[in-house]
């Protein structure tokens, strides 16, 4: 079975499920607002997922949002994802500890990233001057 990330169609079939010109595909690829993968020969191909970002600019434009608003809010919807997974993963990591009954508080590191700590202990790094964000998820046992 494909899945929706995998690269299938070429631009003619892919303009056609979107309802463009392959032209306009082109167009958007040279913009950066849906990016195919290539092959060998250079040849666009295009993955169910691209055909529906196409879709999503063909749309927003439709609705008047410029090409360079669309890429803005393409930008931030992949950052969005991004910090989807990012939370679903330390979701993972709190639920992990907690069956395994360890107690851990949470911090931001120097960088912003956050890092579980053992109670009473701080991030490594440069400066402990730095006030950190500590909390204890509620009801999670002390020490």
């Amino acid at each position: 079975m494909v899945d929706r990330e995998t690269p299938v169609y070429v631009i003619s079939v892919a303009a056609e499920l979107a309802g463009m010109h392959a032209q306009t595909l082109r167009q958007y690829d040279r913009l950066g607002l849906v990016t195919p993968s290539r092959t060998r020969g250079g040849g666009r191909r295009y993955s169910s997922r691209d055909i529906d970002r196409l879709r999503e600019v063909q749309n927003l434009s439709a609705e008047g949002v410029s090409l360079a608003g669309i890429q803005r809010i393409m930008d931030l919807e992949l950052q969005v994802e991004g910090l989807r997974d990012r939370l679903a993963q330390l979701l993972a990591e709190n639920e992990q500890l907690r069956e395994t009954g360890q107690s851990r508080v949470f911090a931001a590191d120097l960088t912003g990233e956050v890092v579980a700590l053992r109670a009473g202990r701080r991030p490594r790094g440069r400066s402990t001057s730095t006030a950190l964000a500590l909390w204890r998820p509620q009801g999670w046992p002390r020490g």
